[in-house]
């Protein structure tokens, strides 16, 4: 696969319902910490990876939670 300077990787499939273009796993945001678990869901503390930002202004430091309110619905905030 080939990457561009912002971290986007190209890589043709001949499978039709793989995408072509993704990022590496050194890109985006890593869990610090441990996950924590709540009667809902979980929250975790996602830490900005030290790689090319796509577009600008990014928050280093974010609070992922996530809830199940019913069966068949998942809620997650950042």
């Amino acid at each position: 696969s080939l990457c561009s300077l912002r971290g986007c990787c190209w890589s043709p499939q001949s499978d039709s319902n793989i995408p072509w273009c993704f990022f590496s796993s050194n890109h985006g945001y890593r869990v610090d910490g441990a996950v924590r678990t709540t009667q809902t869901g979980f929250q975790a503390t996602l830490r900005r990876l030290s790689s090319p930002s796509l577009f600008g202004n990014d928050i280093n430091t974010v609070l992922l939670t996530g809830e199940y309110q019913t069966q068949n619905r998942f809620r997650f905030r950042v």
